[in-house]
């Protein structure tokens, strides 16, 4: 995942945009615990795609967003996502040289760590509950990382070509 200079910022923001709206989406009760984190997917790809423009600050914008649209404690999502950013900057120079299944893994291990950390604001903030199906959204990002990035990766392909 080399960083690539035609990366425009709009087409970044678009998709965390567009992360951000999939996070907050209604869904019926009881599939809510199998929704991936799709802005902490994003906000990994592109901080691992394009880390000299997307970074802390992004997530910490994002983070605000998401503390406004669900109700949070302010600064909650803000504090997550600014970690996560910053743990994925972290290990950007030897993420970018994994095969994509090791990558998938430290996604796994990066996105439990932040709901972790997430999990644990909620306890302080809210109602306590101790089951670990707070961390299904980490596994299916896992999961559903190699297809993200195959996918993002052949549209930035595609729009360079264009471009």
């Amino acid at each position: 995942m080399a960083s690539s200079p035609r990366t425009a910022l709009p087409w970044v923001w678009l998709t965390l945009l567009l992360a951000l709206s999939l996070q907050v989406m209604p869904l019926a009760e009881g599939w809510q615990i199998w929704r991936p984190d799709w802005l902490g997917l994003m906000l990994i790809y592109w901080c691992m795609s394009a880390p000299d423009r997307v970074g802390v600050f992004h997530g910490f914008v994002l983070g605000i967003l998401l503390d406004l649209i669900e109700g949070a404690p302010l600064g909650q999502n803000a504090l997550t996502l600014s970690l996560l950013a910053f743990l994925a900057a972290l290990v950007y120079p030897r993420f970018r040289t994994y095969s994509l299944l090791q990558q998938s893994l430290l996604i796994l291990v990066l996105l439990g760590l932040v709901q972790l950390v997430e999990q644990w604001l909620r306890t302080l903030f809210g109602p306590f509950s101790m089951h670990l199906a707070f961390l299904l959204p980490s596994l299916i990002g896992a999961v559903l990382w190699p297809w993200l990035t195959t996918m993002f990766q052949a549209m930035e392909r595609r729009l360079a070509g264009t471009g």
